[in-house]
């Protein structure tokens, strides 16, 4: 396993975002009854407790790249865990696949009302996600109903559709545009197709930041897509599996599942829309690897990571601009 003590608090590292802090409980440690932190220092130290006891429960090995909401505007990092490793980040690069259609959407080049054509060859067969189950092709959706799907039920075909608006080979320009040179997708022998590729947990956590710091899209796309992250249909077996509705209203988050792979990367807000926590996990090499359901190893540990993640930072405020969630009900029809 990759993970100990030292790369879990960052120790022995550079760590560049910010300033690394305490040390973490031991893996074996009772879950703490210290009153919730008021101050970043001290939840930090929490996060990096929990983070330490429930991945080492999980086994295999993790990278990691965790930080908090700051005094000083740089974020306080509770976890750096093999945080500059580029690896194959999955189903959470769709975050990164979306940013790129959205920057083209902020420079007019696309709108999210332009349509697609969804082609029988340009399904998935057997794929995540419900283009897959349509069973009726062709059909035509908008930019707007192909990113939603991608970004909550992390439809693969979804992918493909993107890629007929953005090239292989203009998403990873963009993305290095943006300063995420790690975090690009695997071009194929068709332009417009695409593996999903790599980044690093740094840059992950660092892309989700500009993100909420409003510097990676503009303020209408920025809040069009963590809507999409914050939904209730949003991934909820990882960090939002043993929450409430309003706590899982707090959380934007991704997830990427592929062989022995499950990532989740995401950001936690304060009660006011404020951002205070932004966490990418991955990990890989946990027992059951043919296991895609909630109770994979590195599933349960994060479902136990998220409600105490949440705990540790409810009494900081988050900083930068609040992202308000819109309440939504379940409809009876009619």
């Amino acid at each position: 396993m990759r993970l100990n003590r030292r790369t879990a608090l960052g120790l022995g590292t550079v760590a560049t975002a910010g300033t690394v802090l305490g040390v973490a409980a031991p893996a074996s440690a009772a879950p703490s009854t210290e009153a919730t932190p008021t101050t970043p220092a001290p939840a930090a130290r929490r996060v990096a407790s929990v983070f330490t006891k429930h991945s080492t429960e999980a086994g295999g090995n993790w990278q990691a790249y965790i930080g908090m909401a700051g005094p000083a505007g740089a974020p306080v990092v509770a976890v750096a865990a093999d945080a500059d490793r580029r690896i194959e980040a999955y189903s959470v690069n769709k975050i990164a696949v979306a940013t790129a259609v959205l920057d083209k959407v902020d420079r007019g080049l696309l709108t999210l009302d332009q349509q697609v054509e969804v082609s029988a060859a340009i399904v998935v067969p057997g794929g995540d996600g419900i283009f897959s189950l349509d069973g009726a092709y062709p059909s035509r959706v908008t930019l707007g109903h192909v990113l939603a799907n991608l970004l909550t039920v992390s439809d693969d075909t979804a992918v493909r559709l993107c890629g007929l608006v953005a090239p292989a080979a203009e998403i990873n320009s963009i993305l290095v545009a943006k300063g995420f040179p790690n975090t690009q997708v695997e071009p194929v022998a068709n332009p417009n197709r695409f593996f999903l590729g790599t980044s690093t947990p740094r840059e992950t956590h660092d892309l989700l930041r500009a993100l909420v710091g409003g510097t990676l899209l503009s303020p209408a796309s920025t809040t069009y897509l963590l809507g999409i992250l914050r939904s209730p249909v949003a991934f909820t077996d990882g960090i939002r599996r043993t929450m409430s509705s309003d706590e899982r209203a707090r959380i934007a988050t991704k997830a990427g599942w592929y062989a022995d792979a499950r990532h989740e990367a995401g950001v936690i807000f304060d009660r006011s829309g404020a951002a205070v926590l932004t966490y990418a996990l991955f990990a890989d090499g946990q027992a059951d690897p043919d296991n895609f359901g909630a109770t994979h190893p590195a599933l349960r540990a994060r479902a136990a990571m998220g409600p105490k993640f949440l705990a540790a930072v409810d009494r900081i405020a988050g900083t930068g601009t609040t992202f308000r969630i819109t309440a939504r009900r379940p409809s009876n029809g009619g």
